[in-house]
C-alpha cells in the first residue's frame, strides 16, 4: 500500500559528524545513518560496526539461566539421561541441533524429540513425554518451548525426570513447575530481552560449558545455528542479538556444517558464498522450515546434524522440494485469503478461514495479508482432529497481538506469542464471535479507520553519490532486520526512462530511472508491483524511496536500487 514518508529522526545530526566519521573511518553518510538509530556516542557507534563476542554480556544475565545450568550440570554428571524437547520452526530446529552438537563435543548422546506440526501441535505434550521415558530419559531440556506447557511438565516430574524449561516466549500467568525455567522475558530490562529460542540455548550451553569436566567445547562453530534460528524468528537485531548473528554469519560463510553447505548450495549460492541476513530469511530458512511446515522437522534436523557434504545433499534437495510445494500452495491459499479480505474492507481488524488451508502455511500467507492490507490479522483453518480450528496471527507495529489475544481468551482454547507474531485454537463455533471481538479489540487500540503505514527515510540520496564504496560502507550496517531495518532513501525527482515486467507471472518491474540534472542514470527493481507501477509511468517525474545494493547477479558486482515506494 502507499506509505506516509516520513524522517527516520526528526532531530539534526551532531555537528561533529566529519570529526566522528574520521575518527571512525566511514563517511559521513554512515555517522547520519547511526545517529537515525539511536547511536549518539562513538564508543556506540564503534561496537555497532564491530560488534566482537568480547562485548557480549554474561550469560547469567539471562533470568533463570544460572539455576538451569546449574541443575544441568548436577544431572550430567550424575549420568542421568537428557532428552531435548525443540519445536518445529527454524528456531526451535537450530536450538535443538545446538544442544546436540554441544553435548556431542562433550561426549554425551542425548535423546531429542521434534513435534509432527499436523500430529501434535506446538509445545510439549504427555505423550511426548512418556515414550521419552520410556527411551530411558530421566532429565527434559525444552527449548525454544515450554513456558506455557503446564501439564506436560507436571507429567514429566511424576516420571521422575529432572525438567528444565529454555524459552523466550512471553510467559502467561503460570509457570511450569519445572526445576528451573530460563527465559529472557522473565525480568524485562536485561540485555538478553529480545533472544530467539536458539539465542538462550547458546547462552545455556555456553555457561555449561565451564562447568562440565573435561575439554571444554568450541561454542564459535555453533554461531551459524544461533544466525539461521534468530534471523528466522524475525526478533530484532540489536544488541545482543546483533552480536551473535554479526559473528553467525561469519560462520555461515565459512560453511564448514555439511548440512549448512548444502542448503547453500540448493539455494543457489555457491559454498563461501557471503551472505546477509536477508538472503538467510528470504531463502536459507524457508527450506528449513518447511520441514516442520508440511509435516516432519527430523529431515531439516537431520541436514544440520549430517557429517558429510554428500550426505546432506539428498536431504537438502528433498527440502528444496518441500518448499516448492509450500510455495505453490502459499500463492493458492493468498489469493483466497486476499479475496476474503477484499470483502471485510471495513474491518480495522482481519479473521479470515479456509477449512483446507493448511495449517503450516496460514502464518506466511497472514504476514502476506497484513503486508497488503496494514491491519492485525487472524487466519484459521480445520485443525487434524476436526474439533477445532487452529490459527496464526500477524500484526503492525502499532498494535500488541499478545495483549489483544489475552483479552479475548475467554474464548479461545489456547494462545501464545509476541506482539507482532502469534497462534491460537478455537472451537468452531466461536469464529463468529472471534471476528467480532477481535474487530472490536483493533478499534479500541487504534480506531475504526485502518492507518496507512509509515515508511521512515534516512535521507535524500542523489544518484550521483551512489558508488560501490558507499554501498561497501552500508554492508558494515547488516544484519539488517527488525530493530536494525535496511536505510532508505529519498531520490530526487528523476524520469523514468525504462520500464519492463519480469517473473514467472510477469509480477516484477525493472526500471531504469533517469537524474537529468547530473546525468545519473540507476537501474532498479520493485518485487511484486507490476499491477501498481504499469508500463504508463514510463517518461513521467517521480521520486522514488530505495534501498542501494549491490547487485552480484552472474558473478559482476552492479549498482541496483530496490524500490520502496513511490510518490509523484
Amino acid at each position: 500500500m502507499p506509505c506516509i514518508w516520513k524522517a527516520r529522526n526528526e532531530s539534526a545530526t551532531p555537528p561533529a559528524v566529519a570529526a566522528m566519521a574520521e575518527d571512525l573511518s566511514v563517511s559521513p553518510l554512515i555517522i547520519d545513518i547511526l545517529w537515525n538509530r539511536g547511536l549518539t556516542s562513538l564508543e556506540e557507534m564503534d561496537q555497532f560496526l564491530s560488534p566482537g563476542l568480547r562485548h557480549l554480556a554474561s550469560p547469567d544475565e539471562v533470568p533463570g539461566l544460572t539455576q538451569a545450568v546449574e541443575l544441568l550440570a548436577e544431572g550430567l554428571t550424575q549420568g542421568r539421561k537428557l532428552a531435548v524437547w525443540g519445536d518445529y520452526d527454524v528456531d526451535g530446529i537450530t536450538s535443538t541441533t545446538l544442544v546436540i552438537e554441544f553435548m556431542a563435543a562433550r561426549g554425551i548422546e542425548v535423546l531429542s524429540h521434534l513435534p509432527n506440526r499436523m500430529e501434535e501441535g506446538y509445545g510439549m505434550n504427555c505423550e511426548g513425554i512418556e515414550q521419552l521415558a520410556r527411551d530411558g530419559a530421566t532429565m527434559l531440556l525444552s527449548v525454544d518451548c515450554g513456558i506455557s506447557d503446564i501439564e506436560p511438565v507436571a507429567r514429566a516430574r511424576e516420571l521422575g525426570m529432572v525438567v528444565v524449561v529454555s524459552d523466550h516466549h512471553l510467559p502467561g500467568d503460570s509457570l511450569p513447575d519445572a526445576h528451573a525455567v530460563c527465559n529472557p522475558r522473565l525480568k524485562e530490562g536485561g540485555p538478553y530481552d529480545d533472544l530467539a529460542g536458539v539465542g538462550v540455548a547458546f547462552m545455556l550451553m555456553a555457561a555449561l560449558n565451564k562447568l562440565l569436566p573435561g575439554t571444554p567445547a568450541e561454542m564459535r562453530t555453533l554461531l551459524d545455528l544461533v544466525a539461521l534460528g534468530t534471523v528466522a524468528d524475525v526478533v530484532r537485531l540489536t544488541g545482543m542479538n546483533r552480536i551473535l548473528v554479526k559473528n553467525g554469519l561469519l560462520v555461515i560463510k565459512e560453511a564448514k556444517r555439511p548440512g549448512m553447505a548444502a542448503l547453500k548450495v540448493v539455494s543457489d549460492y555457491e559454498r563461501g558464498a557471503e551472505l546477509g541476513a536477508g538472503q538467510i530469511g528470504f531463502n536459507l530458512a524457508p527450506r528449513i522450515n518447511a520441514a516442520g511446515r508440511m509435516g516432519d522437522p527430523g529431515k531439516a534436523l537431520d541436514l544440520l546434524l549430517c557429517r558429510s557434504f554428500e550426505a546432506g545433499m539428498p536431504i537438502a534437495e528433498e527440502l528444496n522440494a518441500i518448499n516448492m510445494e509450500r510455495r505453490r500452495q502459499e500463492q493458492e491459499i493468498s489469493e483466497q485469503a486476499f479475496a476474503q479480505a477484499e470483502a471485510m474492507k471495513d474491518r480495522a481488524g482481519l479473521v479470515l478461514y479456509g477449512e483446507d488451508w493448511h495449517p503450516g502455511i496460514i502464518g506466511i500467507v497472514a504476514s502476506r495479508v497484513v503486508e497488503k492490507y496494514y491491519r492485525p490479522t487472524l487466519i484459521l483453518c480445520a485443525a487434524e482432529d476436526g474439533e477445532l480450528l487452529k490459527g496464526s496471527a500477524r500484526s503492525i507495529s502499532e498494535f500488541d497481538l499478545h495483549e489483544s489475544l489475552k483479552a479475548i481468551s475467554p474464548i479461545l482454547k489456547g494462545f501464545g506469542g509476541h506482539k507482532q507474531a502469534a497462534g491460537l485454537s478455537i472451537e468452531p463455533q466461536n469464529l463468529d464471535t472471534l471476528r467480532e471481538q477481535f474487530n472490536e479489540q483493533v478499534i479500541k487500540e487504534l480506531g475504526s479507520v485502518p492507518l496507512t503505514p509509515t515508511l521512515k527515510l534516512d535521507r535524500e540520496l542523489p544518484f550521483i553519490n551512489i558508488t560501490n564504496t558507499l554501498l561497501n560502507e552500508l554492508e558494515m550496517l547488516q544484519p539488517f532486520g527488525m530493530g536494525n531495518p535496511e536505510p532508505v532513501f529519498a531520490s530526487a525527482p528523476v524520469t523514468v526512462a525504462e520500464h519492463r515486467t519480469f517473473g514467472r507471472e510477469r509480477e516484477h518491474v525493472k526500471l531504469v530511472l533517469a537524474d537529468d540534472k547530473t546525468g545519473a542514470k540507476l537501474p532498479g527493481k520493485a518485487w511484486r508491483m507490476a499491477d501498481k507501477l504499469t508500463r504508463d509511468i514510463q517518461g513521467r517525474v517521480m521520486r522514488f524511496a530505495f534501498t542501494p545494493k549491490i547487485d552480484r547477479f552472474r558473478g559482476i558486482p552492479k549498482i541496483d536500487l530496490r524500490i520502496r515506494d513511490w510518490n509523484f
